[in-house]
């Protein structure tokens, strides 16, 4: 374990340099945040009992959504792995004593943290003390809480091991630019990055829960919100523990079989 500590602490500092993007990301956070909330707002005020949320509690969920972009925000969110592979570098990674697969995991999850480090605590900031109705609300209870943070650990499991059989896909396709565009508009679009699942048809939701998109940001901002309570929460989050184990096995099970045809030309 020590020397995935010591990767996870070299990938997170290298990762805390880029203070300039972070800070324009941040600026795009917020304006996006105010225009979702103004537009959402609109609609409650026809007729809020139409909605699946309350106010209170999108508000909340469109609030984490922005201060979390980067840890929740869709998959692939670097293309340095894809990159060794296209390029043949990856031949030097195979030769490091350390499994692939988890130096892969730990590179992508530093990576995570280090961005959300630098957007997260200013933008949460900004939303817990702006003017009612638009401001961010805390957790019912600290069951509540804990709930939420051992469900985003689990997503930030799935959307990792999700992203490792993309890259692995690299291996046989020889380029990343066409498996980005399609899973990574689709995680967008299903994990509720764009409109909140709740929001979805109910037949619509009833499949797309199902799917590990939803085990992604979706879970972990409805049970803060307070959308979900009780055995919905048990079993969402059983459900991100299936996608979790499941992604994982596939995935190295994928990858070692991809290792096995790899072939490194030149020197």
């Amino acid at each position: 374990m020590k020397e995935y500590r010591a990767l996870f602490r070299i990938r997170f500092i290298y990762s805390l340099q880029y203070r300039a993007a972070a800070f324009a990301g941040m600026l795009t956070q917020f304006g996006w945040a105010a225009m979702e909330i103004l537009a959402f707002a609109a609609f409650y005020r026809v007729n809020p009992a139409a909605f699946p949320m309350e106010f209170s509690q999108t508000v909340s969920y469109i609030w984490l959504q922005e201060a979390f972009i980067v840890l929740f925000g869709g998959l692939l969110a670097g293309s340095e792995i894809s990159e060794a592979i296209e390029s043949g570098s990856i031949a030097y990674e195979l030769v490091r004593p350390m499994d692939l697969y988890g130096r892969w995991i730990c590179q992508f999850v530093a990576n995570r943290f280090a961005g959300v480090g630098l957007r997260c605590l200013p933008i949460l900031l900004v939303a817990f003390v702006v003017p009612e109705p638009y401001r961010m609300s805390l957790p019912s209870d600290i069951g509540t809480l804990a709930l939420f943070l051992i469900s985003a650990a689990l997503a930030v499991g799935v959307i990792a091991a999700f992203s490792m059989l993309i890259y692995v896909s690299v291996f046989y396709t020889m380029s990343f630019r066409g498996t980005r565009l399609i899973f990574g508009n689709l995680s967008i679009f299903l994990s509720g990055a764009i409109v909140p699942l709740p929001f979805f048809p109910t037949p619509v939701r009833a499949v797309v829960e199902l799917l590990p998109f939803a085990a992604m940001q979706n879970m972990p901002f409805c049970i803060y919100s307070g959308n979900i309570a009780g055995m919905e929460t048990f079993k969402g989050m059983m459900l991100q523990v299936f996608w979790l184990i499941t992604l994982v096995i596939v995935g190295r099970f994928s990858l070692q079989r991809a290792l096995k045809k790899v072939i490194s030309q030149g020197g």
